[in-house]
């Protein structure tokens, strides 16, 4: 799915902002936590530590949901998400991130959550109607 962002849309995700990632935890419970993430090129990116719980989940349930809120503003992307370990795809989400927040501490360990979208909502003007 290709999600076209207004050019507000696009500031919102671009601006430092917070977010938080939703995944099926073993339970069935959803698993909530605090994330940045990055919006780039239709594609999510969220960079953690490998074997993290979120990791787990997604690795066991691919569904995930990032959502982001500011005031009145409010994005939600959910989809489908893998883990991705290779070098070059970890360095692009450390770059966007640090692009997007500041330079992450160094972590040997670091993986990326991707998630492709299959679904966007959002506050009125975040969104193109053309989709």
């Amino acid at each position: 799915m290709t999600i076209a962002l207004t050019p507000d849309g696009i500031r919102f995700v671009t601006e430092r902002h917070l977010a938080t990632l939703s995944t099926i935890a073993p339970s069935g419970s959803i698993h909530v936590v605090a994330v940045g993430f990055t919006f780039v090129d239709g594609v999510v990116r969220i960079i953690t530590s490998d074997g993290s719980q979120k990791v787990r989940n997604v690795e066991r349930d691919a569904r995930a949901t990032v959502a982001q809120v500011s005031g009145p503003e409010w994005l939600s992307i959910a989809g489908r998400a893998r883990i991705e370990r290779e070098p070059d795809a970890v360095q692009l989400a450390v770059d966007l991130y640090a692009a997007r927040y500041r330079q992450p501490r160094v972590n040997p360990r670091r993986v990326v959550v991707r998630i492709d979208p299959e679904r966007v909502l959002g506050s009125g003007g975040l969104i193109s109607s053309a989709r």
